[in-house]
């Protein structure tokens, strides 16, 4: 007689081998092809440009882990930082305020450098003043919105990198911050893989050659598929969500609209150079200069795209502090403008 008192087997394996980001991307898809069929192929056709023109970047980083960990250098990196985490934090927010990558584009060499053990504080001063500007980006906005605007863009991208890696380093032993990255999937791979010996050669090794190919196709499939869902969800919101109403929202004066235009900066794209344009025909018409500049750089830290790709690298408590540095730092860049403008 079958004992019935045994506790019954889990579901099966199935559902867990399937993977769950391609799952939710695959029923977007779906979902637009029932209530808008015209609009997948355009839409498909956007995310994959996007994504062809990460592409580089996302090899760049791909093959540098891989090598990091074929080679074995990445035992070099144990003391790297160690008694230099203040001027890592000014490095990381200067050269994430002058480095040419947009807010998705930045993700790969953030996994690069959290793979490589670089301190949340340095890696999160340049992640946040990364996707806010830029040489073209600086020419633009100032032919635009004027040289001053430009300058004060680029001085709140520092600002708020330094504030932000700062307050990680100061926090670093609390519970927001400790064990900061995700367990599953592994960023970098073989996390918990005893370090081998340093070999720069390790093509000529047959291991070497296999942990290069293992870890290189692990971590390309990890940034892939999150980075194809960020740029599905921006294909999205430029097709149905008009950047004009957006920033219609966040006119008038005083602090009210600077509030505003955070908020509704943080998940709405804004692409940093199709910005301009709307923005200085915005001004022209008396929108605040504050809220100006509070959704350009909350839009450009944690819009959606950018947002997703964060949430896929790092627990949910770091991923909200991340966010409230973004909706701060562009509240105070806010304030601050309209108060010298």
């Amino acid at each position: 007689m079958a004992d019935l008192t045994q506790t019954p087997r889990p579901i099966p394996a199935l559902w867990q081998r399937i993977d769950k980001v391609a799952l939710t991307g695959a029923l977007i898809l779906l979902v637009l092809a029932v209530f808008d069929p015209p609009a997948v192929a355009p839409t498909v056709a956007e995310m994959l440009d996007s994504f062809a023109g990460t592409l580089p970047y996302i090899l760049f980083a791909v093959i540098a882990i891989a090598g990091m960990k074929a080679s074995g250098s990445e035992r070099l990196l144990d003391g790297a930082f160690k008694g230099r985490e203040t001027r890592m934090i000014v490095i990381g927010a200067l050269v994430g305020g002058l480095s040419p990558f947009c807010s998705c584009q930045v993700i790969p060499f953030v996994a690069a450098l959290l793979a490589a053990g670089a301190p949340l504080s340095a890696v999160m001063a340049f992640w946040l003043a990364s996707p806010l500007m830029d040489p073209a980006m600086f020419a633009i906005t100032a032919g635009g919105l004027g040289f001053d605007f430009a300058l004060a863009k680029t001085v709140a991208a520092v600002a708020l990198g330094l504030a932000g890696g700062l307050t990680v380093k100061l926090m670093a032993a609390t519970p927001v911050f400790a064990d900061p990255l995700r367990t599953q999937p592994k960023v970098g791979g073989c996390c918990k893989a005893k370090k081998a010996t340093l070999n720069w050669r390790f093509w000529q090794e047959a291991q070497r050659r296999r942990v290069f190919a293992e870890s290189g196709w692990s971590n390309f499939v990890f940034l892939g598929k999150w980075l194809m869902l960020a740029y599905l969800f921006q294909a999205l919101l430029i097709a149905y969500v008009p950047a004009e109403a957006v920033a219609r929202l966040i006119g008038g004066d005083g602090i009210a609209p600077i509030a505003l235009a955070a908020l509704v900066g943080a998940p709405a794209y804004l692409n940093g150079y199709a910005a301009v344009p709307l923005l200085e025909g915005l001004l022209t018409q008396g929108m605040n200069p504050g809220a100006a500049m509070a959704f350009v750089i909350a839009g450009g830290v944690s819009s959606i795209p950018a947002a997703i790709a964060v949430w896929a690298l790092v627990k949910p408590r770091v991923f909200a502090a991340y966010i409230a540095f973004a909706l701060a730092g562009a509240m105070v860049a806010g304030v601050t403008w309209a108060a010298l403008a």
